[in-house]
């Protein structure tokens, strides 16, 4: 049963463990770099629940829960979805990549060797690297990429928001994979 706004938020975190139980998380993982919103923090929480991924990992500058931002921009989706806090997104990397040596690692970026998100073959298990807001993602950490993935800009703004940029290329992603 698929819960409104209002239960998420009220539901309590052992009996969202329960329901949890029975549903079956795809090996799809979500790296948050320095992301540091905490509504965009909450957004990619809803989103990483909407498409049953694996866990989120918090990186970096990102904050974590139980801040009172994420819980109200995540309408209760923090309890649900699994989250790990690393101190860098190359540390993340590193750990998915011990769990699932062929791990594809798709970073999310404006880049010179970016290529349009719809050209990429996406394969299971996968890691979807987002950065900040500012800054975008470290060089560091686009090394450590298998593709970089670009959504196109036809206008003068440079990037879209977080949880949209997250959103478009998870969405395609799942529908190929």
């Amino acid at each position: 049963m698929k819960l409104n706004a209002q239960e998420l938020r009220d539901i309590d975190e052992n009996e969202a463990k329960s329901r949890l139980k029975a549903l079956k998380r795809r090996p799809i993982y979500l790296i948050l770099e320095d992301v540091l919103d905490t509504y965009n923090i909450g957004g990619l929480f809803r989103l990483a629940d909407a498409l049953t991924l694996g866990k989120i990992y918090l990186c970096g500058g990102t904050e974590t829960p139980p801040n009172s931002r994420i819980k109200k921009a995540s309408v209760g989706t923090y309890k649900v979805v699994p989250w790990k806090y690393k101190k860098t997104a190359v540390a993340a990397i590193a750990e998915l990549k011990k769990k699932h040596p062929k791990i594809q690692i798709i970073a999310v970026e404006q880049d010179k060797k970016a290529v349009p998100y719809q050209k990429i073959s996406y394969r299971l298990p996968l890691a979807l690297v987002v950065g900040n807001e500012t800054t975008g993602i470290s060089k560091k950490t686009l090394q450590k990429a298998d593709f970089v993935a670009e959504i196109p800009m036809w206008g003068i703004n440079k990037s879209l928001n977080v949880i949209v940029s997250a959103a478009i290329v998870s969405y395609f992603s799942t529908s190929k994979l």
